[in-house]
């Protein structure tokens, strides 16, 4: 019989094949399938033309930093002045641009009201102006519920303000606040021809997938400054980015990651409610702005650290040893016991096919072009390895 064959060092293997199999099952069905889930519970419900009254809905301030971004200021400044919400404004702050970003502001600005414009003091001796540029944005609101995004984005529709707002429940008054302090949104990317372009788009849907599902999970940990909320007075009062000025990122996912909570914290998953960027177009700039963002990781929270950790370890420790076993029990005219070799092929092809249909029908759910499963494998693989990388290998200092 194979199991007779089968000695401590075949049982140890096949028992730590299941364990790390397992640990990638409970990730992938417990955050990275609650988006899909809660869109699906959403759909469901009967959607009222009078869910949300004019009266019930705050006025927001929408804020967004500007660094040399005239050409993208002049194609999706509009989207933002033409939203379907009844009271609002447009705060563009000019973070020592050297183009034509105040003559395009000053162009808008003529014709529309709502749109304001501030600027970071030239030599401003920060280590990020880019934190300093949004902290004048916040003390220059006029409202209390502050919606940001960047330069380089366009909302999905002229909904957005309405639907990001909607997180925040319904605040009938002054007196009666809303539930929630953060709301938590979905910036996508253009599809693109090209390799770069597929690699943005899958690191960005597992990415959104693992910090929007891990907050509906009730651990929120971080958010993309190209969609989020949150309340001015949760800023200041605590401290606003006064403990993160020593790093150059993290004016988004580390200001979520110190400040979120399980009872402060909602998402947003409604199509209307996601912006749009143009990817970057090199691997030189995606390099960049991937080491950006992952330069802030040590400084979030000891059980946030340990919590991350845990799917990117046990996705390393499955490869390596569904490789040991092949190699190990490769059939060669029945030498071996076949089925330490059967259990890892089953595995992996099963994690596979699994990582595949929960990947894909999230992305269709969400209104995105899913990958295949080649595209799917490969990028499982080196992401890790690159974010890795840029972890341990010393690095420049980084501008905004």
């Amino acid at each position: 019989m194979i199991v007779e064959e089968l000695d401590i060092l075949d049982w140890t293997l096949i028992s730590l094949l299941g364990v790390l199999f397992l640990a990638q099952v409970w990730f992938y069905a417990r955050y990275l399938c609650a988006p899909a889930r809660r869109m699906r519970q959403e759909r469901k419900k009967v959607q009222r033309a009078d869910e949300q009254k004019v009266s019930d809905l705050p006025p927001v301030s929408v804020i967004l930093c500007a660094h040399n971004e005239s050409y993208n200021l002049s194609q999706y400044l509009q989207a933002l002045l033409t939203q379907d919400y009844p009271q609002y404004e447009v705060i563009v702050v000019d973070d020592g641009s050297e183009d034509e970003t105040r003559a395009v502001l000053d162009s808008y600005m003529v014709h529309d009201e709502r749109l304001h414009m501030t600027f970071v003091p030239y030599g401003a001796r920060v280590g990020s102006t880019k934190k300093l540029a949004l902290t004048l944005g916040a003390k220059a609101a006029q409202y209390d519920y502050l919606l940001l995004t960047d330069a380089d984005c366009v909302p999905e529709s002229n909904h957005w303000i309405r639907e990001m707002v909607k997180g925040f429940g319904k605040v009938p008054s002054d007196q009666v606040p809303s539930t929630k302090d953060i709301v938590l949104g979905f910036g996508a990317y253009f599809e693109e021809k090209g390799h770069i372009n597929r690699l943005v788009r899958y690191d960005t849907l597992f990415n959104g997938l693992h910090y929007l599902g891990a907050a509906l999970c009730g651990h929120p940990y971080m958010g993309v400054g190209r969609n989020l909320a949150y309340r001015k007075s949760l800023f200041f009062e605590t401290g606003g980015f006064t403990k993160l000025m020593t790093n150059i990122a993290g004016d988004d996912d580390l200001f979520v990651n110190h400040v979120a909570t399980k009872e402060n914290t909602a998402v947003v998953l409604s199509r209307d409610s996601y912006t749009w960027s143009i990817a970057k177009k090199t691997l030189k700039e995606w390099w960049q702005q991937k080491r950006r963002h992952l330069s802030v990781s040590p400084s979030y929270k000891p059980e946030t650290k340990a919590r991350l950790a845990i799917e990117p370890m046990t996705r390393g420790l499955f490869y390596l040893t569904v490789i040991a076993v092949i190699v190990l029990y490769w059939p060669v005219f029945g030498t071996v016991p076949m089925l330490p070799f059967l259990v890892a092929a089953g595995l992996f092809l099963a994690r596979w096919i699994m990582q595949a249909v929960i990947l894909n029908v999230s992305a269709h759910r969400m209104g995105l072009k899913g990958f295949n499963m080649f595209s799917i494998l490969w990028f499982d693989i080196v992401l890790p390895l690159v974010s890795a990388w840029m972890l341990i290998v010393p690095k420049r200092r980084m501008k905004w």
